[in-house]
C-alpha cells in the first residue's frame, strides 16, 4: 500500500514550534528531528502508512525537540534556534502542501507570552516524569 501524508496542524510559540500529526491509534511512530528538517512516519490501526517530510522554515535545536504520542495524534515540539522570532510558516519553501494547516485553536499572537509557554512546557515535562516513573503516584496534598 502506498504511503500517504498525515493531516498536519502547526502553530508557533516564542521558544517552540508545534506540529501535530493527526493519526489515530498510531503504531511504529518514528520522528527524526534534524536542524532544518523533520521526518515523520507511522502506521494507523488499518495498517496504512503515513509519511511526512518537512524542510523547516528556520533552524531548530534537534537535541531539544520532542514528540508525544496520544491515541488521536502525535505532537512534536521543536525548540527554535532563534527564540522569540515568529515563523510566518513552517515550511522553508513558500508553498503550502494540501495536508498542512495552521492550528487556529492554538494559534495566537504571543508577544510577551513566554511565561505561559514556559508553564506549558514545564507542565508537560512533569506529566512525562509521572508517566515514565513507575513508582507510586504522587500524593495530593
Amino acid at each position: 500500500m502506498a504511503r500517504q501524508p498525515a493531516k498536519t496542524l502547526w502553530y508557533d510559540r516564542p521558544r517552540y514550534v508545534y506540529l501535530e500529526f493527526c493519526v489515530e491509534d498510531s503504531t511504529d511512530v518514528k520522528v527524526v528531528f534534524e536542524d532544518q528538517r523533520l521526518v515523520f512516519s507511522c502506521k494507523n490501526a488499518d495498517g496504512v502508512e503515513f509519511y511526512n517530510e518537512i524542510n523547516l522554515y528556520a533552524r531548530v535545536n534537534s537535541k531539544d525537540s520532542r514528540e508525544k504520542r496520544s491515541d488521536r495524534s502525535i505532537t512534536c515540539f521543536m525548540r527554535k534556534w532563534k527564540e522569540k522570532v515568529a515563523w510566518p510558516r513552517i515550511t522553508k519553501e513558500n508553498i503550502k502542501p494540501a495536508w498542512l494547516s495552521v492550528d487556529f485553536d492554538n494559534w495566537r499572537d504571543w508577544e510577551g507570552d513566554e511565561e505561559v509557554e514556559r508553564a506549558m512546557v514545564e507542565q508537560y515535562a512533569e506529566l512525562l516524569e509521572k508517566v515514565t516513573d513507575k513508582g507510586p503516584p504522587p500524593g495530593h496534598g
